[in-house]
């Protein structure tokens, strides 16, 4: 069976990440962000949302266990700032209910997503600019960079959270992670 851990950054919905995972079968931890790297036995880490890049204990250290992992919100943040990418002020800063444009049909993540899906996302920071080696995935009017992937590191992120029941195709998130995870 597939084990996937959910690293908690202190979200309001990390738990509902878990339960996401969990209703598709998968074993699933939910670990805090100070568990050490060494730790953690998994096929894929979901870096959770939280409320801001003070608080993100040893995640840059996840990034280097060789399994595929999705950044939401804050977890997509400390990716692009881990990997020399950059993070800013969004314009708009709280939460929205928003349309997001799918650039790439074929990406393993979000690409079944296309041509658009309609999503919850916080956009108080947001990734300003990719890290080398990622793809621009997915745009609103509200956030240039909604998604990202860097397909040849299984690295992925969304600035939205596929975990709420605002957003429409949110499990298809999930279960397109679960495969990436899989291979």
């Amino acid at each position: 069976m597939t084990r996937i851990v959910v690293i908690d950054n202190h979200g309001q919905f990390t738990h509902l990440e878990h339960r996401a995972l969990r209703d598709l079968g998968v074993d699933v931890e939910l670990l805090d962000n100070d568990t050490p790297a060494e730790e953690i036995d998994a096929d894929g880490v979901v870096l959770s949302g939280g409320p801001d890049m003070d608080r993100i204990g040893n995640c840059a250290d996840y990034l280097e266990l060789d399994v595929p992992v999705l950044g939401i919100c804050l977890g997509m943040q400390i990716l692009a700032a881990e990997l020399d990418g950059a993070v800013g002020s969004g314009d708009y800063g709280g939460y929205a209910d928003v349309n997001v444009e799918i650039l790439d049909d074929e990406d393993p993540l979000v690409g079944s997503l296309a041509p658009e899906t309609r999503v919850w996302a916080s956009h108080a920071d947001e990734v300003k600019e990719l890290p080398e080696g990622f793809v621009h995935t997915g745009t609103s009017d509200v956030c240039g960079i909604e998604s990202m992937s860097d397909t040849d590191r299984d690295l992925y992120g969304v600035q939205w959270h596929p975990e709420v029941a605002h957003t429409e195709e949110g499990q298809a998130v999930f279960e397109n992670f679960l495969g990436i995870c899989e291979q």
